[in-house]
């Protein structure tokens, strides 16, 4: 298993679809998280793309210098950027980080905001284009170890003598995430990425997607990682995750959850409808579980306005803990978790459940790695004991 975290670069707070408790989304807040998932022991960080966001990339970079250890999963946008110049820019930071470049390529799925960013392809025709993007960009890569370079000619891009003069630290190249719930999504994974990522569905959900991205792999002779993109709240007892959770979707109404549940209606996104179909705008104030607890301990209530990811993993350690093991006997490795707000949740779930998780994960977890003593020293003399992990 390798735990992720996650940067908001599009804004954080403690409480959804409102100003109230809102962070401020700057440098400072962004190198506050990284360091801290860097000395907690996170793998590394999700930092994601879009109109809504600060650009991933420069964000990545600025937070090279702050970190030691963590990795950073950083998007890839075909038909923004072409693949060879993409190429430089990743081989640059992965030079500069040490080899600590994971990228995510995406191929978006809001109609408005491509059309602002000058895509104008159908989703079929995206699909078709970041499949000859990868190509292009894995190949250029790949061959730079030996001065090569490429030719290629596709339906949507063309490249002539393409190649990269300073090479990637990461062979044969930074390693390759995607996610997509749709049939040409799942043959791209198959055919040209290293790791399938999906969104928070129940568990029946995610062995089906996986079972059926894996057999396409095998006929492309081809062995692929997986894993999933969850929100997380957890606290020392499942009442107090719950309250939190209610906490959480507090401020919303129904005319906030309509207005994001129309606008995500028009994205042609497949990820984005199965998330939609999880919790078909039911909200409760009352009884936030009613119609939104889909699995245990698994809540659809973040979708209600946050576009992308909308699942979180709702309970006290030990419950967590076990939906994670549970995804990852499906055969996921990397989970990829956020929560509100992020420097909070982030210091919360390591504490809490990062020591009921498999062993050989603990024993590279730089936190849980020190002697101590941990906690404050009690009248300049008693050492506090270590307590159980709760459940």
């Amino acid at each position: 298993m390798k735990i992720l975290w996650f940067i908001p670069t599009h804004g954080d707070s403690r409480y959804l679809g409102t100003s109230r408790g809102g962070r401020q989304a700057d440098l400072a807040y962004f190198k506050q998280i990284a360091i801290a998932a860097d000395s907690l022991g996170y793998e590394g960080v999700l930092i994601p793309t879009g109109r809504s966001c600060e650009d991933s990339w420069i964000v990545a970079s600025s937070l090279i210098d702050s970190t030691r250890r963590l990795k950073f999963l950083v998007a890839l946008r075909p038909g923004l950027v072409t693949p060879s110049q993409s190429a430089r820019m990743a081989a640059t930071f992965d030079r500069l980080s040490g080899g600590r470049l994971l990228v995510n390529l995406v191929t978006g799925g809001d109609a408005e905001e491509l059309a602002g960013d000058g895509q104008f392809l159908s989703h079929a025709e995206r699909y078709e284009e970041s499949t000859e993007f990868i190509r292009i960009w894995r190949e250029i890569i790949t061959r730079s170890h030996d001065g090569g370079s490429l030719d290629f000619e596709g339906g949507h891009l063309r490249v002539r003598g393409a190649k990269l003069l300073f090479p990637t630290v990461s062979r044969p190249y930074p390693p390759v995430f995607f996610g997509g719930s749709s049939e040409p999504a799942h043959e791209l994974a198959a055919a040209q990425v290293d790791t399938y990522l999906t969104w928070g569905e129940t568990p029946a959900a995610v062995a089906a997607k996986v079972a059926d991205v894996k057999a396409r792999a095998a006929r492309h002779g081809r062995t692929l990682r997986f894993g999933i993109r969850l929100h997380v709240i957890v606290r020392e007892t499942e009442d107090d995750a719950w309250r939190a959770a209610a906490e959480l979707v507090s401020d919303l109404d129904e005319k906030t959850v309509a207005a994001a549940q129309a606008k995500f209606s028009q994205m042609d996104s497949v990820g984005q409808r199965r998330m939609a179909e999880l919790h078909r705008g039911r909200f409760n104030k009352a009884n936030i579980r009613e119609g939104l607890e889909i699995s245990p301990n698994l809540w659809a209530g973040v979708g209600l306005v946050r576009g992308g990811a909308g699942t979180a993993l709702v309970g006290n350690p030990r419950q967590v803990a076990d939906r994670l093991v549970e995804y990852a006997d499906l055969g996921l490795e990397y989970f990829v978790l956020s929560g509100y707000p992020h420097l909070d949740e982030a210091h919360r779930f390591a504490e809490l459940v990062f020591p009921l998780l498999p062993l050989d994960l603990q024993r590279r977890l730089p936190g849980l790695a020190l002697t101590g003593p941990f906690g404050e020293i009690v009248a300049n003399t008693y050492v506090p004991r270590p307590a159980a992990s709760s459940g």
